[in-house]
């Protein structure tokens, strides 16, 4: 990850503490003292940048998805998108693992649909200028729903599957009229 300024450079240290622990610790028992501990940050200066454990993690998941949305976007067509996030996730193995497992308040599954559902609602804007219809919404936010559970299967799972398994089970479980809007905007091929 890239790190730019100085108050990055304290959340990527802080952030690089829970993936420390997170080694030995399930995610529910990582205190703010521990990561504070590992870190060499103060707590003082933990609560100056998160609000608490959930909110780093959130925080370190925005950053990871950041350039997993990346290699999504690098992608010609959503299914070598979909290849290139899998094998984000697969490198990032220990951190998803890990976090996936938390179902707390903040949990990273609710923080990851929300994610994968604004950078469709994105896509579909960036193609026809204005916001998917209420139909194509609900449809969208059943498959995003579908998405992450099944992303979190995989991984929790041990990923059995290869990226490109991965992939080929997201297009075939989206709904025909999203396989149709997606077709026609460009993003199927």
């Amino acid at each position: 990850m890239k790190k730019q300024n100085g108050n990055d450079e304290t959340k990527y240290r802080l952030a690089d503490a829970v993936r420390e622990c997170m080694k030995t610790t399930p995610v529910s028992e990582i205190t703010v003292r521990q990561i504070s501990e590992v870190s060499g940050i103060t707590r003082q200066t933990f609560y100056r940048h998160f609000l608490d454990r959930d909110d780093l993690i959130n925080w370190y998941f925005d950053r990871l998805l950041d350039e997993s949305f990346r290699q999504m976007g690098s992608g010609d067509t959503i299914r070598d998108g979909l290849r290139k996030k899998f094998a984000f996730i697969r490198k990032e193995a220990l951190f998803f693992t890990a976090a996936f497992q938390s179902d707390t308040q903040n949990n990273l599954k609710e923080h990851d649909y929300q994610m994968i559902l604004a950078f469709y609602k994105n896509k579909i804007r960036e193609k026809t200028g204005g916001d998917p219809e209420e139909e194509i919404l609900d449809l969208l936010e059943m498959y995003c729903q579908a998405s992450v559970f099944k992303t979190v299967q995989w991984v929790l799972g041990g990923m059995r599957k290869s990226e490109r398994a991965m992939a080929e089970i997201m297009i075939d479980a989206m709904p025909q009229k999203l396989t149709i809007l997606f077709t026609k905007l460009g993003f199927l091929q």
